[in-house]
């Protein structure tokens, strides 16, 4: 892929042949700008060659499924090595809002923040209505990252961020390989780097099926815990 810009989205997609069109199509439509990359993680639904067909954004396929935090990885690694001074991370199910990109994308270009987070908690009457399980689990991660980098976070998992290229840096390096979101939180906060919440709203899944399923819930929030208590007390 050719550089055009120093701002680089990294959209993560495992058998997102549903969406995945839409998404990019959206984001080089309203950001010409900017520079997309998708990082297909050994998906079986021809993802790949729906963006390799598309003309708006490249793609790194990876040989098999390796989770959503090596390729998340893989496109921070490809950011650090093509000195991109920003990067978009931004869901290929087309969840998120592409009018609200700038949004987030912004308040760190400006060098007011390192690292902003779109969230769906941070005002009140949003729409979004976790079920009962995924409530406990939100609440439970907010007072653990409070108690681990003296920060409430309302929206751990949101895959909707932006980072300088401080970040960029410790990510290439670091990323979190299982259920990441909330472990990062706590590995930029430990390292003293400006964490931001802004209000951004979430459609529904535009296509594909979450890796997090309802009754795996109490597994994940375990095994997320203990990834943020290992990044507690990791050496800067």
């Amino acid at each position: 892929m050719e550089k055009n810009s120093n701002i680089l989205i990294i959209i993560p997609a495992y058998n997102e042949a549903e969406a995945i069109q839409d998404v990019i199509i959206s984001i080089h439509q309203q950001f010409p700008e900017y520079d997309i990359l998708v990082i297909d993680d050994g998906s079986k639904d021809g993802t790949a060659d729906i963006v390799r067909n598309s003309g708006a954004a490249s793609v790194i396929s990876l040989p098999y499924n390796i989770g959503i935090g090596g390729s998340v990885q893989t496109g921070f690694k490809y950011a650090r090595k093509y000195h991109y001074d920003y990067a978009l991370q931004f869901d290929g199910d087309g969840q998120h809002l592409v009018a609200e990109i700038n949004k987030i994308l912004l308040p760190v270009m400006g060098g007011e923040f390192d690292c902003v987070i779109g969230s769906r908690f941070v005002q009140k009457g949003d729409n979004y209505k976790p079920d009962r399980i995924r409530k406990s689990g939100i609440l439970i991660l907010r007072f653990f990252s409070f108690l681990f980098i003296g920060q409430r976070i309302s929206d751990q998992t949101s895959g909707f961020r932006a980072f300088n290229k401080e970040c960029i840096g410790i990510l290439a390096d670091y990323y979190p390989k299982d259920y990441p979101e909330p472990e990062v939180i706590i590995l930029l906060g430990r390292n003293k780097l400006k964490i931001k919440e802004i209000y951004t709203q979430m459609r529904e899944r535009q296509g594909g099926v979450s890796s997090i399923s309802v009754w795996r819930g109490p597994y994940y929030i375990i095994k997320v815990l203990l990834a943020m208590g290992m990044a507690r007390i990791r050496k800067q």
